[in-house]
């Protein structure tokens, strides 16, 4: 399978590098390059491509503006490249699927690419018992989390995190399993949460809200996970 891929960014070396490091990986095709993030808005419209490298640094629009201007529903792969590590953080939550530092390496590359084939692969249903215990640690300790005692999961730059009452642990199972094996509901794109946790849901102005879990937490709900989670609990 061959991945469109589109590359964004204001400096010609730094597209010509990337381009000759990606015509290496014979499944990617480079359809177009754009030189700001306006004519990158428009190849993304015209292109579709299922990849997109972006520079974070552009004049006038940023790459992270550019993607908060995308249809969420048609959303490619997202890969930030930047000169500063600390724009990290901001990429992950901007939709990034992932970000590369400049000058980009190909060892770092290839793991990025081995990460986008295996997320835009076909999956082959079948039927998977739901899950009754998570598999977490807590330093050198292997912790078995009662899914009953969870009231949501999350996950940052250092991995997914399980939330209960009594603390947070780290576990090495991907959101999307956790959501496709256990009723956790997905309220944001970096959140789940148990809906026998749910107490409350504040509405904001904004058109997001939180959740308020029975423990107190909150956890954040965008707005476009914010009608079926309203409508799981009955609200219209």
């Amino acid at each position: 399978m061959t991945i469109r891929t589109l590359i964004i960014d204001d400096e010609p070396l730094a597209r010509q590098e990337l381009a000759l490091l990606l015509s290496e990986h014979h499944d990617i095709e480079v359809v177009a390059e754009a030189g700001n993030a306006i004519e990158g808005f428009s190849q993304i419209q015209q292109y579709k491509p299922q990849l997109v490298f972006i520079d974070i640094q552009m004049p006038k629009i940023t790459g992270m503006e550019l993607v908060s201007m995308l249809d969420p529903a048609q959303m490619p792969f997202v890969v930030f490249v930047t000169a500063y590590d600390q724009y990290a953080i901001d990429a992950f939550s901007n939709n990034a699927s992932d970000y590369l530092l400049k000058p980009v390496a190909a060892e770092r590359l290839a793991k990025t690419l081995a990460k986008i084939r295996a997320a835009s692969a076909p999956q082959t249903l079948r039927a998977v018992e739901p899950l009754t215990h998570l598999p977490c640690y807590a330093g050198k300790r292997l912790k078995i989390i009662d899914v009953a005692q969870t009231e949501y999961i999350f996950s940052d730059l250092t991995g997914v995190h399980v939330a209960t009452a009594q603390g947070t642990f780290f576990t090495q199972l991907t959101l999307k399993v956790l959501e496709q094996q256990s009723d956790f509901l997905r309220c944001h794109r970096q959140y789940l949460v148990r809906p026998q946790a749910v107490a409350e849901i504040v509405l904001q102005e904004s058109g997001n809200a939180e959740v308020v879990t029975h423990s107190g937490a909150s956890v954040p709900v965008s707005r476009r996970y914010l009608k079926p989670l309203k409508q799981k609990f009955g609200f219209a």
